[in-house]
């Protein structure tokens, strides 16, 4: 379809067709790179059982489907470290609520000359 297409444009603007012959071929062959997951292999013998378990894009380390660590964690040890971990998060925004300056002073302090006026607002001198 890219080829066809690509050989319209070049026909419209006035090329004699190698553009749209070697975008055909480069659009065709992947740019050189090939099919993604290798070659597909049609299979001669009957499949073992669990063929479909395994992840085969033809490298030679298959991976298996199903992710085998999950079985190790039981549903009430995967509850304690959801719990634990929601309330360290709550704990602390507990702790930067309660440690919050800037809402108990809302204004920045000001700083007077002279020792902060204290002889100008009737301190000793």
């Amino acid at each position: 379809m890219a080829g066809r297409l690509s050989g319209v444009a070049s026909r419209i603007m006035g090329g004699n067709g190698v553009a749209a012959r070697s975008a055909a071929s480069a659009l065709r062959s992947r740019s050189g790179m090939g099919f993604p997951l290798g070659k597909h292999i049609v299979p001669d013998k009957p499949l073992p059982a669990d063929h479909d378990l395994l992840w085969d894009n033809g490298t030679p380390f298959p991976e298996p489907c199903i992710d085998r660590i999950a079985p190790t964690v039981g549903k009430y040890e995967a509850l304690a470290w959801l719990c634990g971990g929601l309330s360290f998060f709550a704990s602390l925004g507990l702790l930067a609520v309660w440690n919050d300056k800037a809402s108990k002073i809302p204004y920045a302090p000001k700083v007077y000359p002279y020792d902060n006026l204290r002889v100008e607002l009737g301190g000793e001198p």
